[in-house]
């Protein structure tokens, strides 16, 4: 046996990363592995008796599967993974945006988000609603939204939804409670008298501009490293990415009082 650092075998070769993870699920035949690599016999032979020599797989006929020590790597090695494709993904939006307000245990869990979308509206639609998230949400049951800024569709987005009679829990900041008491009272104590309405304010410094949670999908605003409105999005519908957003606003839930009166 060659007396390859593991980390060597995994990494220095793609298709000896790349048959690791596809045993994860189980043991595969050698034509299935041949075919998703795109690859020959010839070519993938000499990486197989690598990955066996290190004990990582093991063979059986003609098909392969994840030996114990195998199974483990792949176990450490797939969020790893994710996680690095997340943060190439999305380093350029990441490292121009203020993320001081995503707390560690859900950077951590970064990986999640990694099939989300970032939008950036043209300038003539910089203040505009995403259109699709709404969309969905007209068959949602529940809305759950962080707001720090007064958009400008807002007060008719809590009337349409008040009066559909879905779930609302809203988290606002102290500023932007004064402002809805002051300029939309009406629309505000109508929201709040509603019984399917929960409304709190957040009582810590926050900044991020939104977050926006239907059913199925989130739209997170991020303000820049500045603290500048920044008009791009980060959208996404994925079961994991769900989650994710909502275990963000139940972060922000934590630290925020509920209004009961205007």
């Amino acid at each position: 046996m060659t007396n390859k650092k593991l980390v060597d075998v995994i990494f220095a070769s793609e298709k000896r990363k790349n048959v690791l993870l596809m045993l994860k699920n189980g043991p595969q035949e050698m034509t299935y592995l041949l075919e998703s690599l795109d690859t020959n016999r010839p070519a993938l032979l000499p990486q197989m008796r690598i990955l066996e020599e290190h004990s990582l797989i093991y063979q059986t006929g003609d098909s392969y599967g994840l030996s114990t020590i195998g199974k483990i790597v792949v176990d450490e090695m797939k969020p790893f993974l994710d996680t690095i494709e997340t943060l190439s993904k999305h380093s350029h939006y990441l490292s121009t945006h203020n993320t001081e307000s995503i707390p560690d245990h859900l950077f951590e869990r970064i990986s999640e988000i990694r099939n989300c979308k970032i939008i950036e509206p043209s300038l003539v639609n910089t203040y505009e609603i995403n259109k699709e998230f709404f969309e969905k949400a007209k068959t949602t049951k529940s809305l759950k939204f962080v707001f720090t800024f007064m958009h400008p569709t807002f007060p008719d987005i809590l009337s349409h939804y008040t009066a559909k009679n879905i779930d609302i829990t809203m988290i606002i900041t102290q500023d932007l409670f004064n402002k809805m008491q002051n300029d939309f009272s009406d629309e505000f104590k109508n929201a709040l008298n509603n019984e399917n309405n929960k409304f709190f304010i957040y009582r810590k410094e926050l900044n991020i501009s939104s977050l926006s949670i239907n059913d199925d999908c989130f739209v997170l605003r991020l303000l820049f490293n500045n603290n500048e409105f920044s008009s791009k999005q980060v959208y996404c519908c994925s079961p994991e990415a769900y989650r994710w957003s909502k275990d963000l606003f139940d972060y922000y839930l934590e630290d925020a009082k509920p209004i009961n009166h205007v």
